[in-house]
């Protein structure tokens, strides 16, 4: 009996988890950059109901399982909706590719979201995200604005020209890297991610194209997460149900005796 409530309990947590997701999903519908994600699940532990062993005929090593287990966390990568934005420091990126970040730690993260600005510190102008992040070129370093500047103009390469009276006073050129395997990727929040063993190695996306003045817009699709939401409903109440119903034969048993 208790077996049956912990299978009912698994589902319960399973599908409320599920529902989280989906309510993230639907929560980042605007999100710049921001990648679906969707939960996937596992059986739990598996044990010989009867003997151990081999089975010796169909009667025996009957395998009970203990419900299920939430497996991983996937993003969908498919591209969104290219939208003009006519700002200056806003890049969309058409293609596989991230923009290279530093944190404040020195690490690099990477992030499908373009929506940049400046950072005016003591040593000069930076490129940054609106977490502060410096963007990184395409060697690793930060780019650093001419204090001479007036206008910045990008290419779909991602080389970046800083203008001043029409002329170019500095160049540099954005880190837009890729990996093997970008759903071993794994998501930091705010639209960042770190690179993994499971990620592969980082290489330069050539085939990305950069588009200045546009931001790449989120590619949950809502009709779907609703249907997977009502699905999701009904399988907590219907794990619910059984919980209770196990709660209940629970309690007939103990009291038989009176």
């Amino acid at each position: 009996m208790y077996l049956a409530m912990s299978i009912a309990a698994s589902g319960l947590r399973g599908q409320q988890l599920r529902i989280d997701t989906i309510a993230s999903n639907v929560a980042n519908v605007n999100t710049a950059g921001y990648k679906n994600a969707r939960l996937d699940f596992k059986d739990a532990l598996y044990f010989a109901g009867i003997v151990p062993g081999p089975a010796r005929s169909m009667n025996e090593n009957v395998q009970k399982g203990h419900g299920v287990l939430p497996g991983a966390i996937t993003r969908d990568f498919k591209p969104g909706i290219i939208q003009s934005t006519g700002r200056e420091l806003d890049f969309g990126i058409e293609g596989e590719g991230f923009f290279s970040l530093s944190r404040p730690d020195g690490s690099t993260v990477y992030t499908r979201s373009g929506n940049f600005n400046l950072s005016a510190e003591v040593d000069g102008t930076y490129l940054v995200n609106s977490e502060g992040y410096y963007v990184l070129n395409e060697a690793g370093g930060r780019i650093m604005v001419p204090f001479d500047a007036d206008s910045i103009q990008v290419d779909s390469s991602g080389l970046v020209q800083f203008m001043s009276n029409n002329n170019i006073v500095g160049q540099a050129s954005l880190g837009v890297f890729t990996f093997r395997n970008i759903k071993g990727l794994e998501a930091l929040g705010d639209g960042n991610y770190s690179p993994t063993d499971v990620a592969g190695e980082r290489m330069v996306a050539d085939r990305a194209i950069v588009r200045q003045g546009t931001l790449e817009g989120s590619n949950v699709n809502l009709a779907e997460e609703m249907t997977r939401l009502i699905r999701a409903q009904r399988a907590f109440q219907l794990s619910s149900r059984a919980l209770t119903t196990a709660d209940e034969m629970q309690g007939i048993a103990n009291n038989m005796r009176r």
